[in-house]
């Protein structure tokens, strides 16, 4: 069990007499390290602590350098594979948008079975989108957000309220929380 979890199982169980115990046992470690090291600085001639401060404090740097690149690549790595989905969903849309014209074409899908399969193309290819985080942004009758959406023009509707949009013309899709394309 971690020191963190100690502490934090004391202060569950309000036993915090404990935790001031543990800082004690704390205290009382970090003056045993500092006399050993006292020690060890006694055996090592005087002229050489302030170069084993400087290589001491030159590898710590070092070390919280390396850490930080490392937390960097680890950052852009992940951004990589978001950005090379998005534009993989990006070129998939536009097949989409082509199926959807389509099945709107065909006057009784259900009538021909060429239709019923395309249809069934169609909507496996939909599932694999949002499976893998591609969501349609609802447009018509929601507020205009400059954000997920592109105004193409302006209606006077006194049906419609201020800044709410009442006609689609092409889809807007999200990758995650990233607008691929706006609606």
């Amino acid at each position: 069990m971690s020191i963190l979890d100690e502490i934090a199982d004391c202060v569950i169980s309000g036993r915090l007499q404990e935790i001031f115990l543990k800082d004690e046992e704390y205290q009382e470690l970090s003056r045993k390290q500092e006399k050993a090291s006292e020690e060890c600085y006694g055996s090592v001639p005087e002229e050489y602590h302030e170069k084993i401060e400087e290589l001491t404090d030159r590898l710590t740097r070092q070390l919280a350098e390396f850490d930080n690149y490392r937390k960097r690549t680890e950052k852009e790595k992940a951004s990589m594979y978001t950005i090379g989905a998005k534009d993989i969903v990006e070129k998939i849309l536009p097949v989409v948008d082509n199926f959807e014209r389509g099945l709107a074409t065909v006057e009784h899908p259900e009538d021909d079975p060429f239709a019923e399969g395309m249809n069934k193309i169609y909507k496996q290819l939909v599932k694999t989108l949002e499976d893998m985080g591609v969501t349609v942004i609802e447009a018509v009758g929601q507020e205009f957000d400059p954000n997920l959406h592109n105004a193409v023009m302006h209606v006077e509707d006194e049906e419609a309220g201020e800044n709410i949009i009442v006609e689609e013309f092409l889809k807007g899709y999200k990758y995650k929380d990233i607008v691929v394309r706006h609606s």
